[in-house]
C-alpha cells in the first residue's frame, strides 16, 4: 500500500510517540498528532488524512464523539486504539461509523492490517454512496420524463413513443439535458 497519511489521538504523549514511530517505521506520514478529541477533529478537518486513529478516553472531547462528528462528515475512516473493550463502547463505535478497534496493548502486526482495512471499507462506502446518488438522479429524471411524456400525450394526443422522441429532439436542439426539458413542460403545463 503507498504511503498513508495518518492523524493520530491520545492523551497519553508515550502512546502518541510510540505509535508515530511505528507508523513512521511502516512508511507512513502522521500529518498530525492531538491529545484530545476536539484537537484531533479541528487536524483531521484541515489536514484531510487518509486515516484517524483515535484513543476514546480523552480530555475536552473523547474519541467515540470526534469519530462520529468525522464520519458524518465523511473526512476519513477512524480506528479507535483503546484500552477498553466493553460492550457499550463497542456499540457506540459502531453507531459513531468507527472502521475498526484495536484493544491496546495492541501487537504491531495487528496496526496495519486494520488501517488497511479501515481504507478500504471507507472507500467501498464512499464509491456506493456515490452509485446511490447517481441512481437517484436517474430516478428522479426517469420520473420527471414519464410525468412530461404524460403531459405531452394527452395535450397533443401523441404515443409514448412519439413524446419521448420530441423530449429527446428538444434536449438535443437546445443542447439541455432531458431532465430540463421534461421540467420545462411540466412548469409550462402548470401556468
Amino acid at each position: 500500500m503507498s504511503r498513508i497519511r495518518v492523524v493520530i489521538a491520545d492523551d497519553e504523549p508515550i502512546i502518541r510517540m510510540d505509535l508515530k514511530t511505528l507508523l513512521e517505521e511502516m512508511g507512513h506520514e502522521v500529518v498530525g498528532e492531538a491529545a484530545d478529541g476536539q484537537k484531533a477533529l479541528d487536524m483531521a478537518r484541515s489536514m484531510r488524512p487518509d486515516v484517524v486513529i483515535l484513543d476514546i478516553k480523552m480530555p475536552v472531547m473523547d474519541g467515540l464523539d470526534a469519530a462520529k462528528i468525522i464520519s458524518e462528515e465523511k473526512i476519513a475512516p477512524v480506528v479507535l486504539l483503546t484500552a477498553y473493550s466493553d460492550k457499550d463502547l463497542i456499540e457506540r463505535a459502531k453507531d459513531a461509523g468507527v472502521f475498526g478497534y484495536l484493544v491496546k496493548p495492541f501487537q504491531e502486526s495487528d496496526l496495519l492490517p486494520a488501517i488497511e482495512i479501515a481504507i478500504a471499507r471507507y472507500l467501498e462506502m464512499q464509491e456506493l454512496e456515490s452509485t446511490v446518488g447517481d441512481l437517484e438522479q436517474k430516478l428522479e429524471t426517469r420520473k420527471l420524463v414519464d410525468r412530461a411524456k404524460g403531459i405531452l400525450m394527452d395535450r397533443f394526443k401523441m404515443s409514448e413513443a412519439d413524446a419521448f422522441r420530441r423530449i429527446q429532439q428538444q434536449s438535443m436542439n437546445q443542447r439541455r439535458s432531458m431532465k430540463e426539458i421534461a421540467e420545462a413542460i411540466i412548469i409550462a403545463h402548470e401556468i
